[in-house]
């Protein structure tokens, strides 16, 4: 990059990036610090985090799972909260910084509208599963059902079986017989299950109620949805360790096994954890940094935020195992064969323990309420994420974001309608396990890479000391230049070899559903090269010069004019490269 700002014309006046007047600021530190951490803490931290720390070697999988964290994971977080608090633009507009990485921006909305379609039908079951809370019984506890059939078993009636093909639990067949009515594979899409069809109606109104007046009504809302899940989760944590067999469940999750150090694996499992915990490549937590006070130092809400989310992750499987050792004292079954992860455990496992309480209407009640506000926090950045990157770039929407949050909404519960069939949950499980994983560690890796090597991490230094006033330290920039990206590639390639194919309660997928799981992957990260072809074709100028404009940063200033003009005299005084108006992108057409 050149050192001094790229010529323009002067005969043409100089044109720059028309910001949002009206885009919104948090009122209070303490919203910001409770979005993020709504966001970031969801349903993975209970069903996911749990059985993986039991499955990858108990309290010995913490090792490479805090390594990995504090390694990638917070250099990561605090990485993207800086660029969204100094732009004041959400995922898309942050590569206003490196123009030519614009199908980075592109690839996070592809990937956020994925997750938004299949998450908010996850969070629906909890509200199905609510409402069979206020029944007499709770009627996954017997097997004296309409859905039943003669494998059905409850409590210790298992026992007599020495394979778990030979019979279904009561809750087992509940959740898929009657609250799914699952078909047999993906092939059988079958009909529509219309009390889901309801569920995820009343879901989609409550984030549309949530969203309509977009960070002012959100920043309200998680004074509720982000603290009363941990009250919960207490009342639940003191349910468990109380019951018989609570403690045996615990061992079994924390029980150290070193030896599983030395396999590969389990550090891709736990790196793969911590992008799924945290949340960064997504663009959720450079937007909502981008509502930030300009002069917020967010080092320490960075370190806050990401150190809840691994205590909440670590305290849920305390949660979790305490009632899954209850479980097995209870049907004779082993802890290692009670324990599962996903839906299973959520939905089947943990509320067939439930049914062994007393009153379970109450404890059953408390545990999907919890779901429900975990899950939805997580929603609400990623859907505003989506809708700030379309403000940020068409400025005729900027008139109309009621309109836009209602559309939005209705778009997405159309789009997930398809996983309220009965095929529905295998199609949701697909989206899942193929359209995020691997593409947010792509995407990562691109953020990185642009922020230290082609933007330069000296001018993002410099940035940053504008912004606080103070230079990040060494330590930091040893972690974005070196530590961290090397870390990202060792997890973008163990993910890609240690990936498993799809299944669902043991049914396999077809290998067209698998490609077309892949294609899910494609269809995201497709436009990272896609965008810079783009820029090679349509430009008139030659393809060398067209590309090392688009490595120059555009108009990459504070979205605030005092700032924006304090700024550029910060840049002059110390020399930074020029970045690029809107005229000299013109001068290329």
């Amino acid at each position: 990059m050149a050192d001094n700002a790229p010529p323009t014309d002067p005969s043409r006046k100089e044109k720059r990036i028309e910001r949002d007047e009206n885009r919104g600021q948090w009122k209070s530190n303490s919203e910001f610090i409770l979005s993020l951490l709504g966001y970031a803490i969801g349903i993975g931290n209970v069903w996911r985090f749990p059985y993986l720390c039991y499955r990858s070697g108990g309290a010995a999988f913490l090792i490479p799972y805090l390594l990995m964290v504090v390694l990638a994971g917070i250099p990561l977080f605090y990485m993207e909260v800086l660029i969204g608090q100094f732009s004041g633009t959400g995922c898309t507009g942050m590569f206003r910084m490196t123009p030519l990485l614009k199908g980075t921006g592109i690839a996070q909305v592809v990937v956020n509208a994925y997750c938004v379609c299949y998450y908010s039908v996850i969070i629906s079951y909890p509200i199905r599963m609510i409402s069979y809370c206020f029944f007499k019984k709770v009627p996954w506890e017997d097997c004296k059902n309409p859905w039943n059939t003669d494998r059905c078993v409850v409590g210790d009636a298992v026992r007599k079986f020495n394979r778990s093909e030979d019979f279904q639990t009561a809750a087992d067949q509940f959740f898929h017989r009657e609250v799914l009515k699952i078909s047999s594979s993906i092939s059988e899409i079958g009909g529509m299950v219309w009390q889901q069809l309801v569920s995820l109606l009343i879901t989609w109104i409550i984030i549309y109620l949530c969203l309509i007046r977009g960070i002012k009504s959100v920043g309200k809302v998680v004074y509720f949805t982000v603290p009363f899940p941990y009250v919960l989760l207490f009342i639940l944590f003191v349910r468990g360790v109380t019951l018989p067999g609570a403690w045996t469940g615990i061992k079994f999750y924390l029980y150290p096994e070193w030896v599983r150090l030395l396999d590969l694996k389990v550090w891709a499992d736990a790196a793969i954890q911590m992008f799924f915990g945290l949340g960064p490549g997504w663009g959720g937590i450079i937007n909502m940094a981008s509502f930030n006070n300009f002069r917020n130092n967010p080092k320490y809400d960075s370190v806050l935020i990401v150190s809840i989310n691994v205590f909440t992750s670590v305290f849920a499987g305390f949660v979790v195992f305490s009632v899954l050792g209850f479980l097995s004292e209870k049907s004779g079954i082993p802890v290692d064969r009670v324990a599962t992860g996903g839906a299973g455990l959520a939905f089947v496992t943990y509320p067939e323990a439930i049914a062994m309480m007393p009153v379970p209407q109450l404890w059953s009640l408390m545990f999907f309420l919890m779901l429900f506000l975990l899950g939805i926090d997580s929603v609400f950045v990623q859907l505003e994420a989506i809708m700030s990157s379309i403000l940020d770039e068409w400025l005729w929407a900027r008139q109309h974001k009621y309109k836009l949050t209602l559309i939005s909404c209705l778009t997405f519960f159309g789009l997930s309608t398809l996983m309220c069939t009965n095929g529905g949950m295998y199609i949701l499980q697909l989206l899942d396990w193929y359209s995020s994983a691997i593409a947010v560690i792509v995407i990562c890796l691109v953020e990185i890479i642009m922020v230290s090597y082609i933007y330069g991490i000296k001018n993002f230094l410099l940035d940053v000391e504008f912004m606080l006033g103070k230079r990040p330290s060494l330590m930091w920039r040893i972690s974005w230049q070196i530590v961290t990206p090397i870390i990202l590639v060792f997890i973008l390639i163990t993910s890609i070899v240690f990936i498993r194919s799809v299944t669902y309660n043991n049914v396999s997928y077809p290998h067209w559903a698998i490609s077309i799981g892949w294609l899910t992957f494609v269809s995201s990260v497709i436009w990272i090269p896609l965008y810079i072809f783009y820029i090679m074709i349509r430009k008139r100028t030659s393809i060398r010069e067209s590309l090392k404009k688009r490595l120059k940063p555009l108009d990459w200033t504070p979205a605030d004019p005092q700032y924006r003009a304090e700024y550029e005299a910060f840049r002059k005084q110390r020399r930074m490269p020029g970045f690029m108006s809107e005229t000299d992108i013109e001068s290329t057409k």
